[in-house]
């Protein structure tokens, strides 16, 4: 037996030595971004549910020869050479899973999740919340016209203005759709902003508003009825999707999510939504999203453009939900605090609590976040409009 023979084989068949041929530096500096990714979810706590799986997808995806995932395949397939068959007998474990990001079963079904655990309430009690929900959608587009300007095409400059949306389904939705090649920076990079909605929007929501349209207290909202509640859902996706067919998937979904929570007669169907679903969902979403962050795809100039653009589209967003949430103070009378206007970007809850702390510090007695909850909701169906509008521009 050659023994040497064997432990050689060996050792060239190991990822070991896989980090040692061209461009093996790569795989180990996306294996460290793994790791902090880890720390983040786990540690910091920053929205860890997806996160953690993400950076394990992102972990597993570049250990030299798993052969979990193959981008080349992914480009064939997107130039109409191969079908998904050939991706379900040729691809590793986690190509199979992106199946379900690539054909946008799983940003949907998330949808259909959040729409079972979201209360249209206080939308329905103060309906002008819509107006705040899509003022905060400004970002997408600006951030759109800044992708073009720095080189980008159509359909990636509407890829990443999306992350103005702060919402990850959506912007998952229509990377995978639109620019599949940026579907890690992007999902990345919208999830990052997410967590860290209390750390960015304080400080413009500050610059913004004076200490005494943040002491605002607003009137209690009217109670909303069963039969509005449970017509609402209905109404929203028959009006969006035949308005924009392109909302379809994500619309619909949401919005059937919630007629399940609302009708009382599926309290089965939604916990279910809620909870199984929801979960199994998430776990092939974040690792499959994870696994397109490979090394020679992702260390770019292009990753750094779409992680200065988001945050240029975030803060946008925030800044167009308080600018017309000022108006609504000055139109109303000094009614309405303009802190619920930074809530229009889609981040359920967070964006909404951020709010109410703010508005907690101008005036004690204060509490906003029934009301920051209608632009905040409002946002969700916002940004799926969004992502229809550019989808059925640019798809």
């Amino acid at each position: 037996m050659d023994i040497l023979g064997t432990l050689r084989t060996l050792w060239l068949d190991s990822g070991f030595a896989g980090f040692l041929v061209d461009g093996g530096w790569k795989n180990l500096i996306m294996i460290g971004v793994a790791c902090v990714l880890l720390y983040l979810g786990i540690v910091k706590k920053f929205e860890p549910l997806l996160l953690v799986g993400i950076a394990f997808g992102c972990l597993l995806t570049n250990i030299p020869g798993a052969g979990l995932y193959h981008p080349e395949l992914w480009d064939q397939l997107i130039a109409g050479e191969i079908g998904y068959g050939h991706i379900l007998k040729y691809g590793g474990l986690l190509d199979i899973l992106y199946i379900g990001v690539k054909t946008g079963v799983y940003p949907s079904l998330i949808f259909m999740g959040v729409g079972a655990m979201t209360d249209f309430g206080p939308l329905l009690a103060y309906p002008k919340s819509l107006m705040l929900g899509a003022a905060a959608q400004m970002g997408v587009f600006v951030a759109f016209f800044g992708a073009i300007l720095l080189g980008f095409s159509g359909p990636e400059g509407a890829s990443i203005g999306i992350i103005g949306g702060a919402d990850g389904p959506t912007a998952i939705f229509l990377a995978s759709m639109l620019a599949p090649h940026l579907l890690g920076p992007i999902a990345i990079a919208a999830y990052s902003y997410m967590a860290l909605i209390p750390m960015i929007q304080p400080p413009i929501m500050r610059a913004l508003t004076t200490p005494e349209e943040r002491a605002v207290k607003m009137e209690q909202a009217r109670t909303v009825s069963k039969t509005e509640k449970i017509i609402f859902p209905i109404l929203v996706a028959t009006f969006v999707i035949l308005l924009l067919p392109s909302t379809a998937p994500l619309i619909g979904c949401l919005m059937f999510g919630n007629l399940l929570k609302e009708t009382g007669v599926t309290d089965r169907l939604s916990d279910t939504s809620q909870n199984a679903m929801m979960n199994i969902v998430t776990i092939f979403l974040s690792t499959s999203v994870g696994a397109t962050t490979v090394a020679d795809r992702f260390l770019s100039l292009e990753t750094l453009k779409i992680v200065a653009l988001g945050l240029t589209a975030f803060a946008i967003s925030t800044v167009g939900g308080l600018l017309v949430g000022k108006l609504m103070y000055k139109l109303s009378g000094g009614k309405v605090n303009p802190l619920i206007g930074s809530a229009g970007v889609s981040a359920v809850p967070m964006a909404a609590r951020v709010s109410q702390v703010e508005g907690q510090k101008a005036n004690p007695g204060n509490f906003l976040l029934m009301h920051a909850m209608g632009p905040n909701v409002a946002g969700v169906i916002g940004s799926a409009i969004a992502a229809g509008f550019l989808l059925a521009v640019f798809g």
